[in-house]
C-alpha cells in the first residue's frame, strides 16, 4: 500500500491479493480477485484456488449452476472462511467470463443500466491532523461523503477527531468506523456520546459476530449503525437484518459469496428496506450496486489499483461501472510481475 491502513484493531501495510483467471473454450477470460487481509493466509488461499479450479474444466459456463455444484461438495465440511473466499473469487471470474461471452457489461446482464453512484472517500485512523487533511482534500475533490476510522484510546480523542474533521469538511457527510474494537458497554457509551455529532453512520462498534450486541446498539442509538462486511453469505446477513442488528448493510463481495451471493443478499435487504453499500472491490461492486434497489454508497478505496490496467474513475464524488463487456477489469501484467517477484 502507498500508505499503511491503520485501524483500531491493527495496521495493514500491504494488500495480499490472489488473482483468478478463468478461460473459456472460445477464448474469453474472466477475472476475479480476493483480498487475503494478511500475508500469513495468502499461500493457503492460493492453494485452495489451485485445487478448486481444475474442477471447472469442461463445465458449461453457467455461474449459478457451477457454484451450486461446487458448494454441494463441501456441505459436510462447511465453507466459512478461506474456502468461501476462494469460491467467491471463482464466482466473480465466472460472471466476468459469462458477461464477456454474451458481450455485455455485467450491469446489463443483471437487467440494470450503468448510472452514477454516490461514493465516499475511505481513510484509516490517521490522527486528528492527518484525518483533517485527508478529509478536506477529499471534499475539495468533490466527494460528498468521507469515512474515517476511530477507536482511539479515549472517547475524548474520538470526539475531538470527529469534530475537527466535521469543521474541515462542512456539509460533506462524515462516516466513522470502529472496526469491531469496543466492548458492548464501551460501544454504548461512545455511540451515545457521538449521537449528537451528525454522523452518517457508526460502523462495526463491536465484534461482527455479536448479533445481540449490534441489535442492542441499533435499538438504543439514534445514529445509523452500519455492519455487514464480515458476514458470511446471505444467510448470515439475513439473520442480522431480521434481528434488527443494523440499520444499514455493507456486504463484502468475497465474503458474501461473489456476484451470486450478492444478488441473494441485496434481495434480502430490498425486502426489508435496508440501504446497501459495498466493502472494497469497487470495480465489480459498482455493477452490482446499479442492480441493487436499495443502493446507498460505494466505498472508494483503491485496494487493487496498483495491479489494474485501468482504475474506476470518480467524478464529482460519483462513480459508474465500466460499460465494457464483463466487469471492465484487466490486469497490469508488468505491475503484477513486479509485485510477485
Amino acid at each position: 500500500m502507498s500508505s499503511p491502513l491503520r485501524t483500531a484493531t491493527g495496521t495493514m501495510t500491504s494488500a495480499p491479493l490472489v488473482l483468478v483467471d478463468i478461460e473459456t473454450e472460445g477464448g474469453a477470460i474472466g477475472h476475479g480477485y480476493a483480498f487475503a487481509y494478511t500475508p500469513v493466509v495468502l499461500p493457503g488461499l492460493t492453494q485452495l484456488l489451485r485445487d478448486l479450479l481444475p474442477l471447472l474444466e469442461g463445465v458449461e459456463l453457467a455461474p449459478v449452476r457451477i457454484m451450486e455444484s461446487l458448494r454441494a461438495r463441501f456441505v459436510l465440511l462447511g465453507s466459512r472462511g478461506l474456502l468461501d473466499m476462494a469460491l467467491a473469487a471463482i464466482d466473480v471470474a465466472l460472471w466476468d467470463a459469462h458477461a464477456k461471452v454474451l458481450d455485455r457489461p455485467l450491469v446489463r446482464l443483471l437487467g440494470a443500466t450503468a448510472k452514477p453512484l454516490r461514493a465516499y472517500a475511505s481513510f484509516g485512523m490517521d490522527g486528528q491532523e492527518e484525518s483533517v487533511r485527508l478529509a478536506a482534500r477529499a471534499a475539495d475533490q468533490g466527494f460528498t461523503a468521507v469515512k474515517i476510522k476511530i477507536g482511539y484510546p479515549t472517547l475524548a480523542e474520538d470526539v475531538a477527531v470527529v469534530r475537527a474533521v466535521k469543521r474541515a469538511i462542512g456539509n460533506v457527510d462524515l462516516l466513522v468506523d470502529y472496526n469491531q474494537s469496543l466492548t458492548l458497554p464501551e460501544a454504548l457509551r461512545r455511540c451515545r456520546a457521538l449521537d449528537g455529532e451528525g454522523l452518517g453512520w457508526i460502523e462495526e462498534p463491536v465484534r461482527y459476530d455479536d448479533l445481540r450486541g449490534h441489535a442492542q446498539i441499533t435499538a438504543e442509538i439514534g445514529t445509523a449503525i452500519q455492519t455487514g462486511e464480515n458476514l458470511w453469505g446471505p444467510r448470515d446477513l439475513g439473520e442480522y437484518v431480521r434481528a434488527g442488528a443494523s440499520d444499514l448493510m455493507m456486504p463484502d463481495l468475497v465474503k458474501i459469496g461473489g456476484v451470486t451471493g450478492w444478488l441473494g443478499a441485496s434481495a434480502l435487504c430490498h425486502a426489508h428496506g435496508v440501504p446497501v453499500s459495498n466493502h472494497f472491490f469497487r470495480e465489480a461492486s459498482a455493477h452490482l450496486m446499479c442492480a441493487t434497489p436499495t443502493a446507498h454508497f460505494v466505498e472508494y478505496f483503491g485496494l487493487a489499483d496498483p495491479i489494474l490496467a485501468r482504475t474506476l474513475p470518480v467524478q464529482d464524488g460519483h462513480v459508474r461501472p465500466s460499460e465494457e463487456p464483463g466487469l471492465g477489469i484487466s490486469w497490469n501484467e508488468a505491475a503484477i510481475a513486479e509485485f510477485a517477484a
